[in-house]
């Protein structure tokens, strides 16, 4: 598998990372073998160092360090809140025109720790399919814009199922009815979110650096089925 660059200097590399990919090896997922990190280091023939991390079924702007002054000013300026990161998403029902989601998250890994966590929304775009879902003869969607303040694990996830507008094709946060819908309705079990837009300052401090992912072609595709495109 090659991976798609989207953009490259000599700190840093970002991809466009498929849905389904791993960033990196991990112990929920043992019998895994396939990484963006190796996939990059082969690509490229050197060492590359991940800023950040995406659920493995999100998909869109990762970015990578390509050595370790770039790491670290990558680390600094996510723990900061620095770094503007925006996402699409696709949820159940109709959302507001805007808001903000300030709900603070426990901690999967420490269940003793509850972490700040903030995401603004904006509704980009809403249809009704005329389809039934669960109790529902229809179902309402909503393309949102995604804007997190904070990087908790599975933030965007969990804050969208508590406003209970749930992730389409989220598996452990969302809703069943409607995850059964998106596999019989559009031929699709992928998780409905995006990472669109990354924008951090460079290392020198003195500009920034944005990084846009294109339309993804199966993201888009399910759009247009849903009347979202």
């Amino acid at each position: 598998m090659e991976l798609k660059i989207l953009y490259q200097d000599a700190n840093y590399v970002a991809i466009d990372k498929p849905s389904g990919l791993l960033v990196h090896r991990s112990s929920i997922d043992k019998h895994e073998t396939v990484f963006a990190l190796q996939l990059l280091h082969d690509q490229l023939k050197r060492k590359v160092f991940p800023c950040h991390r995406l659920d493995r079924p999100t998909s869109g702007v990762l970015l990578f360090a390509l050595n370790l002054d770039a790491l670290r000013h990558a680390q600094a300026e996510f723990a900061a809140q620095r770094c503007d990161k925006t996402y699409k998403a696709v949820v159940r029902g109709w959302t507001k025109a805007e808001g903000k989601i300030d709900y603070a998250l426990r901690s999967e890994e420490l269940p003793n720790k509850v972490q700040e966590a903030v995401t603004d929304f904006q509704t980009l775009q809403q249809s009704i399919v005329d389809y039934p879902v669960g109790r529902y003869h229809q179902a309402r969607l909503s393309l949102l814009q995604l804007a997190p303040h904070t990087g908790r694990k599975h933030q965007l996830r969990r804050h969208l199922a508590h406003i209970r507008h749930p992730i389409l094709g989220d598996s452990r946060h969302g809703d069943g009815a409607q995850n059964k819908f998106l596999r019989k309705y559009c031929g699709a079990r992928q998780l409905m979110l995006r990472a669109v837009e990354l924008r951090f300052r460079e290392i020198t401090g003195m500009g920034s650096i944005c990084i846009k992912a294109p339309d993804d072609p199966e993201f888009q595709r399910i759009l247009e089925v849903l009347n979202l495109g």
